[in-house]
């Protein structure tokens, strides 16, 4: 019994050490990837505490541990074009903490949670209806890329203000109400249409001018034929075609047929 009863008091005096060990421990670990927030009696305090082991002062120096790592956060927002059309986004954004201003944005704002909701979510709604607001809705649609500069410019220039770098801005998704889609494609069929209607007009207009001009050629070609055309000419090509056989012809009043070749066999006798 009398070992149990010591044994049960070096556990709980064991177990009392480990406790004030852990509770008066007077160093702490910064992970990588991460920045400590020093504070002495909940006063933040200028040092920002980098990656490794640092000494503390127990009870009076307590440490706030925040991630400078990239972040993903994305938001879904609505904003107004230039044409006054309804614009819905999705919008993604990659984000951190600026390490050397980790314990700026801890005393001013809380920790990351906070910073979503207080200051990353209200900018990107307010930055994207600023950049929309700026260009038509078929605007937004030709010239995504100069939107998304846009607001990547307009949020960096704004965050930058609350010790928070952008790293990059990706307009996920882009689209627009019912009704201007159904307008949309209404004009597009409205424009193949018509790119079909002119290709008809001028494919008629070339066929037309092409029967103009073999008119015309065939025109000139008969008029050359006529210039060039003398009576010597003719006799040489109805000489060139000529078999020798002499042609049978009727008389005139008799009705008699007059063969020639014996009319001029008989004139050689």
């Amino acid at each position: 019994m009398k070992n149990n009863s010591a044994f049960n008091r070096f556990s709980k005096l064991t177990l009392l050490l480990l406790f004030l060990i852990i509770i008066f421990t007077p160093f702490t670990i910064i992970d990588a990837g991460h920045r400590g927030v020093l504070m002495q009696f909940g006063q933040v305090q200028e040092q920002v505490l980098g990656e490794g082991i640092h000494l503390i002062i127990p009870i009076v120096n307590t440490v706030k541990k925040l991630s400078v790592r990239v972040q993903k956060h994305e938001i879904s927002a609505e904003a107004s074009s230039k044409d006054l059309q309804d614009v819905f986004a999705d919008v993604a954004v990659n984000w951190h903490i600026i390490p050397e201003q980790a314990n700026a944005i801890f005393q001013e704002i809380g920790d990351e949670q906070a910073i979503v909701d207080r200051i990353l979510n209200p900018a990107v709604e307010e930055v994207l209806k600023a950049v929309i607001a700026k260009y038509t809705a078929e605007e937004i649609i030709t010239d995504r890329e100069e939107v998304k500069g846009g607001v990547d410019n307009l949020l960096t220039a704004r965050l930058t203000n609350y010790h928070i770098a952008v790293d990059d801005i990706s307009l996920v998704h882009i689209h627009f109400s019912q009704r201007f889609r159904e307008a949309v494609e209404a004009k597009q069929i409205a424009e193949q249409e018509t790119k079909r209607a002119i290709f008809l007009a001028q494919k008629a207009s070339k066929k037309a001018e092409a029967k103009v001009n073999l008119a015309k050629g065939e025109a000139e070609a008969q008029s050359l034929l006529r210039e060039t055309l003398t009576p010597e000419i003719l006799l040489k090509q109805a000489i060139d075609k000529w078999n020798g056989e002499l042609p049978v012809i009727f008389g005139n009043d008799s009705g008699n047929l007059l063969d020639l070749k014996e009319f001029l066999i008989q004139t050689k006798k």
